[in-house]
């Protein structure tokens, strides 16, 4: 394998003393402007880069910022909202010369761990943290260590951290608007994971629009699941099996909402014909199904690219706030319409 070039490496091709070089490259007074450069233009030419974790021990930034998931792994990986939202996060970083550490992990308890282990290895300069919790641990975590952090998917009301937010509850109001000028009446909510504050403010506005239009709330619910499509399907058939099955069902993400399509396809329940589906967030799976999906959209990226250049603001000073996102955009498409006759 290659040697990584070194200092020393450095100041015999420029001609200079180790020490020329030091000052050279940290900017420190000692040397000639014509030195300096010719230094620069050396390391550049031998590939040079600092040892990121030797300036973290001196006191100056890790150049990173770390981002952990606690979620099931085998959900990620067929989730598009999470591959945008980190391509988003990298096109802001990488412009800055910024890495992403991403680690998964299996809880709430190890993801804490994780971030206790970078404050106290100085392995990232901040991190975003994604998936809040109805009651949360770890922005009082953050807090108390100092770590910059900035929350994505958090109101920030009352949070210590500055936090990107996008608003669930006139999401959820524009899906129930939709299906009720339809004629719905009946309409289940296959919700994500339980505990997600996301998650809980999109069933208590599901709620509380079902209260505005005096619909029965044995009639308009939401049941939770892990995300996964096998849940998803899951989930489908438990509701379309019951007395008085819902005419209309609301996913929280694409691929629960594809897969619950094919699991009403195998009970001979045709979509829009039967049952109507809509799913958060949409994608290219949501524009390629057949029928295509009624879907939320929005530039899922550029919520990405939002908290990053708030963590940047933070880490370079800015006070903690919260700032909205793109509001989600319902478009319909072929997979809702007005609802059959009682079956």
């Amino acid at each position: 394998m290659a040697r990584r070039p070194t200092i020393k490496d450095i100041a015999r091709r420029a001609g200079v003393s180790e020490s020329a070089v030091s000052f050279a490259l940290n900017d420190r007074p000692g040397v000639s402007q014509d030195t300096r450069a010719r230094i620069r233009r050396v390391a550049e030419e031998l590939g040079w880069q600092p040892n990121s974790a030797a300036r973290a021990l001196s006191g100056e930034r890790s150049g990173a910022v770390g981002l952990v998931l606690a979620r099931p792994a085998q959900t990620l990986g067929v989730e598009s909202f999470f591959l945008q939202l980190v391509s988003g996060i990298q096109e802001v970083l990488s412009a800055d010369r910024v890495a992403l550490l991403f680690q998964v992990v299996d809880g709430i308890d190890a993801e804490c761990a994780v971030y206790r282990r970078w404050w106290a290895e100085r392995r990232v300069d901040g991190v975003l943290v994604v998936d809040p919790r109805t009651d949360d641990p770890r922005p009082e975590l953050l807090t108390r260590l100092g770590l910059p952090a900035v929350m994505i998917g958090g109101t920030g009301a009352g949070a210590p951290l500055s936090s990107v937010w996008a608003d669930d509850a006139r999401a959820m109001a524009q899906v129930v608007d939709h299906l009720y000028g339809l004629g719905h009446r009946r309409i289940t909510h296959v919700a994500g994971l339980p505990g997600l504050a996301h998650t809980a403010r999109r069933i208590a506005s599901l709620r509380a629009e079902a209260r505005a239009r005096g619909l029965d709330p044995e009639h308009v619910r939401s049941v939770v699941t892990d995300y996964s499509d096998t849940e998803g399907a899951a989930a489908t058939r438990r509701v379309l099996a019951e007395p008085g099955p819902p005419t209309a069902l609301v996913y929280d993400n694409d691929v629960m909402a594809v897969a619950g399509i094919a699991a009403a396809a195998e009970l001979g329940i045709a979509v829009p014909g039967r049952i109507s589906v809509v799913a958060w967030d949409d994608s290219a799976l949501c524009r390629v199904t057949h029928p295509r999906l009624t879907a939320l959209v929005r530039d899922t990226a550029g919520f990405g690219r939002l908290a990053a250049e708030e963590l940047l603001g933070v880490l370079a000073g800015s006070p903690p706030r919260a700032r909205e996102g793109e509001r989600p955009r319902l478009e319909p498409r072929e997979s809702t319409a007005p609802p059959a006759a009682a079956y």
